[in-house]
C-alpha cells in the first residue's frame, strides 16, 4: 500500500467535497495514474456531513473500501472541529489541509496527533471562493492547496485537466470555468505551512 496515495475529504453537503475528489481523481487519471474517487455520506441534504476519498497510484489499485489511513486529510469546513476527528487514522508523516483564516500554528495547538509527525497547512478557501467564484464553494480552492502540498500532479497539467472537466460541468455557465481556475491558482499560491 505504500505506493498508493490516499486522501480523505471532510465537508458538508453543498460544499463540493465529492466534486473536488472527483476532479482530483480525473486529473490524476489524465496524468496517467490509476485512481479511485468516491464519496461516503448518509441522507443527501445540504449541510449534512460528507466524506469523500481518493486513491492515486502508478499501479492498478485493488482495494475497494473506505480510506482508513490517509496521507492527506482535507477539511472544507473547520466548524466540524470537535465533532469530527480529522486526525483519525492519518499516517505518520501525513498532512492536514484546513479551510480557515487561522494559521497552521493555531491548529497545531488544537489537534492531537497521538505522537505522529503531522504537518498542518491552512488556506482561507472560503474567502478566495467568495472573491473569485462569487460564493462559499471552498472545494476548488482546497483542490489547489492539495495540488501544491502533495506535489502529486504538475500544476499546469492539473489545471488543463480541471479546465476540461469544468467545461462539461459548467457548459451552461462558462464564466464559472475561469473563476474556478483562478480560485485554484490563488489557493495554490496562498496556502500556508507551519
Amino acid at each position: 500500500m505504500a505506493d498508493i496515495l490516499e486522501i480523505r475529504w471532510h465537508g458538508r453537503g453543498g460544499q463540493g467535497a465529492k466534486t473536488a475528489a472527483l476532479l482530483m481523481g480525473e486529473s490524476a487519471a489524465e496524468a496517467g495514474k490509476y485512481v479511485q474517487a468516491f464519496p461516503e455520506y448518509g441522507p443527501e441534504r445540504m449541510g449534512a456531513p460528507v466524506t469523500a476519498y481518493n486513491r492515486i497510484s502508478a499501479n492498478p489499485i485493488r482495494l475497494h473500501c473506505s480510506v482508513e489511513n490517509p496521507k492527506y486529510v482535507i477539511v472544507l469546513d473547520p466548524t466540524f472541529y470537535g465533532a469530527v476527528d480529522f486526525t483519525s487514522g492519518i499516517r505518520d508523516g501525513g498532512a492536514i489541509l484546513i479551510n480557515t483564516s487561522e494559521s497552521p500554528a493555531e491548529w497545531k495547538k488544537k489537534l492531537d496527533f497521538g505522537g505522529k509527525n503531522i504537518s498542518i497547512f491552512t488556506v482561507d478557501a472560503s474567502k478566495i471562493s467568495k472573491e473569485e467564484v462569487g460564493g462559499n464553494f471552498p472545494n476548488t480552492p482546497m483542490l489547489g492547496a492539495l495540488i501544491k502540498v502533495s506535489n502529486v500532479l504538475d500544476v499546469e497539467e492539473a489545471l488543463t485537466a480541471i479546465r476540461s472537466k469544468l467545461t462539461v460541468k459548467f457548459r451552461n455557465k462558462p464564466e464559472m470555468i475561469d473563476k474556478n481556475l483562478k480560485a485554484i491558482q490563488r489557493s495554490f499560491e496562498e496556502v500556508q505551512s507551519e
